[in-house]
């Protein structure tokens, strides 16, 4: 009896202890999925349900996603009128662009690079800004030479003709004609600037009425003896003529005075837009999709196509994710110009972008964040 109770009593043991292993701890589960959610995947492979598959080369697109991480799903070449510049974790290849009717076909859409458009003749387009419509080539004046002929992408350089040697005489003769004529003008003109300001300009033995406002007596002292000097250069006046003259250009002035001044605007004051320091990533790629959270919040949405635009994707792109909820739309076209980007992707592109177009406070923010998260560095602080 002793002998059997010594077989049977380990076995129960061990059949208890193995029972209990079975069944995990509290919060194991949670462990576990905080480090798959923090799985970290290489330039090649792209995330999927927390584990890294091998990116499809340029050309094709994820028909499959792989089911075991480091390898291969399955990948599908992309169709007709369709791309995909670098190699990608796309579930469907993008579509090429169309030009406009006032653009010409550089280079046709291929499987792995997108439709090449310029302005046609006649027409360029500023390659550093959104190339909505092509803008007309500029003509040089009569005065002017061509520096440089218009181009689809810069437009015509003008520069003014310089005299000949032979004319260098005129600077001596002009003064000489021009001096006595202001002799003879100048008493006048001095005679008339003080009836302006004095009596509001006389007319017919009649005052008119007086300009109330002090910006409006200004404006007027200063225009009707330049506008009398710009006439009198031409024919030579007597005082009377000049203070009829006087009376009838202040008259039209006393008259639009007050809309002339609704119309004046002070422009703000524009801070000048300070470029960012260089950002380090710590992780590579991984450190970039990580900051992407941050522009779903903070940029507007106003403003997210014209932000897009200046990372060079194009509208149809833009449009297509449209039906999707602001923060997903932000997530996939993020990831798209990420894909188009390859390892030339930088935090420091879209952050400039967000800068052109005047979204100054939320780059600032997502640089605070991207330093504060631990995501990224400034350039100056990865130097020993």
């Amino acid at each position: 009896m002793t002998r059997i109770l010594h077989v049977i009593v380990p076995l129960v043991l061990t059949g208890l202890l193995a029972s209990v292993a079975t069944f995990p701890q509290a919060g194991s589960d949670l462990r576990y999925a905080r480090t798959r959610r923090g799985v970290v995947c290489g330039d090649e492979e792209y995330l999927n349900n927390n584990i890294c598959c091998l990116k499809c080369s340029a050309g094709t697109y994820v028909k499959s996603d792989c089911t075991k991480s480091h390898e291969n799903g399955s990948c599908e070449v992309c169709a007709d009128k369709t791309y995909t510049e670098h190699a990608n974790g796309l579930n469907q290849c993008l579509k090429c662009t169309a030009c406009r009717s006032d653009q010409e076909i550089v280079t046709h859409c291929n499987r792995t690079q997108d439709t090449k458009c310029q302005c046609t003749k006649g027409g360029f387009c500023d390659p550093k800004e959104a190339c909505e419509v092509c803008k007309m080539c500029s003509s040089c004046g009569k005065d002017e030479m061509v520096v440089r002929n218009c181009t689809a992408t810069t437009n015509t350089e003008c520069k003014k003709i310089e005299l000949q040697a032979g004319s260098a005489n005129s600077v001596y003769i002009i003064p000489a004609v021009i001096i006595p004529i202001l002799l003879v003008v100048i008493w006048p003109i001095l005679w008339s600037m003080k009836k302006c300001r004095a009596t509001g300009c006389l007319g017919n033995g009649v005052k008119t009425e007086r300009v109330r406002e002090t910006r409006t007596e200004q404006t007027q002292s200063v225009q009707c003896p330049s506008l009398i000097l710009s006439q009198s250069l031409v024919r030579i006046q007597n005082p009377a003529a000049m203070e009829d003259e006087c009376q009838g250009l202040c008259e039209s002035i006393n008259s639009s005075a007050s809309n002339s001044q609704q119309n004046v605007t002070v422009p703000p004051t524009v801070r000048e837009a300070e470029p960012f320091p260089k950002m380090i990533p710590k992780n590579g790629v991984e450190s970039l999709r990580m900051c992407f959270q941050y522009f779903e919040e903070e940029v507007d949405s106003d403003c997210h196509r014209k932000f897009f635009r200046q990372l060079g994707m194009n509208d149809n792109v833009i449009k297509s994710k449209d039906q999707l909820l602001y923060n997903d739309r932000m997530h996939e076209l993020l990831n798209i110009w990420l894909q188009k980007e390859g390892k030339e992707a930088s935090l420091n592109d879209l952050l400039n972008a967000l800068l052109e177009c005047q979204q100054r406070r939320s780059a600032e923010m997502i640089k605070k964040n991207a330093l504060e998260d631990g995501h990224y560095i400034l350039e100056e602080s990865s130097q020993p």
